[in-house]
């Protein structure tokens, strides 16, 4: 019989429902962003299973099964997108470090290549997991593995679920979950990218470090950026395929970027993990104003920069919630 008593409690299900629901973004976001790669893709998929979630709460009536349930339309939206997919990657995985250094123009589309997120991704009250399976080297080592397999390991090793849990969110068995576990993980350990030399990172980020790479750039003095890298330290920068590497290449692709980077301006950000990053906006016109360019994300070993990541992609600043533009003029380094 439908009583008014279950009316109420079927017009509160529906009104928990948008507030249930966000509570879960932040970690449907970082659990997406790991199984696509890029946050553009990630932030989609996202909001389709938030819409998705939304229509259809009400058939889910057990709270303990709604979680489960909406990981696996989040899942099954991301192997819908990554159906015919090829893997992305990071330029230092796809070929040697460039054998001459000219300004760089050969490029493949956004969807080669591995994009940063946002520091805030992910649960915040688990940073620790947080910071080491959002390494940018960690993404692209899970783009290795099929995506149901890549789905088996990040709920499992990521996100610390059990077996069963999984089976339920993926609608597999438990032996079947445990097969794929095992598979993913042999894929990974036979690995051979040359991103994983990134992963031995400093256990503390050096600010004073991140500052003087800031002022050496908005300075252009060449000899005090060289000065920060280690001495095989590398650089790349997506969309574009070369990456180069060594002190000599590197101050020869410094000198020949030279006019493109003079003026440019830094804001601090965090990326991948909630660590340091900076956005860098360069000029554009003779009005002072200043555009957005690339987000530098510094991989730091021993004191010393080991490689810095120059994402090229104005939409990131949008995902960052960044600024669109900056005034040359304005002082605004009391924010840093």
């Amino acid at each position: 019989m439908y009583t008014p008593r279950r009316r109420e409690r079927e017009m509160n299900q529906k009104h928990e429902s948008p507030d249930r629901l966000e509570e879960w973004r932040s970690e449907l976001t970082g659990y997406c962003y790991r199984m696509m790669g890029s946050i553009f893709e990630a932030e989609d998929a996202v909001q389709d299973t938030m819409v998705r979630a939304w229509q259809s709460w009400d058939r889910v009536r057990q709270d303990s099964s709604r979680k489960a349930w909406v990981y696996r339309i989040a899942t099954n939206t991301c192997l819908d997108r990554l159906r015919g997919a090829k893997r992305r990657a990071l330029p230092m995985d796809l070929s040697e470090p460039a054998a001459t250094i000219t300004e760089p123009k050969d490029n493949l589309s956004r969807d080669s290549w591995i994009w940063p997120a946002p520091g805030h991704v992910d649960d915040p009250g688990h940073i620790l997991i947080s910071r080491e399976t959002l390494r940018l080297s960690f993404i692209a080592l899970l783009q290795l593995l099929p995506p149901r397999q890549r789905a088996v390991l990040i709920l499992q090793e990521v996100f610390r679920w059990s077996a069963g849990e999984t089976a339920i969110a993926l609608e597999m068995t438990v032996a079947a979950v445990n097969s794929a576990l095992q598979r993913a993980r042999a894929t990974m350990a036979r690995a051979d990218l040359r991103s994983e030399e990134l992963q031995h990172e400093d256990a503390e980020v050096d600010e004073g470090l991140i500052t003087r790479y800031v002022e050496a750039f908005e300075q252009y003095n060449i000899d005090a950026l060289l000065a920060l890298f280690q001495e095989n330290g590398s650089l790349s920068m997506p969309p574009f395929t070369m990456w180069v590497q060594g002190s000599p290449d590197l101050l020869a692709f410094y000198n020949t970027t030279r006019s493109h980077c003079l003026g440019s301006r830094m804001l601090p950000v965090r990326a991948n993990g909630n660590l340091p990053a900076v956005a860098q906006y360069v000029p554009a016109g003779a009005e002072g104003r200043l555009i957005p360019w690339a987000i530098h994300i510094l991989e730091l070993n021993q004191g010393r920069i080991a490689h810095i990541h120059h994402f090229i992609d104005a939409e990131l600043f949008i995902r960052f919630g960044l600024p669109a533009g900056l005034d040359a003029t304005e002082d605004f380094s009391i924010n840093r």
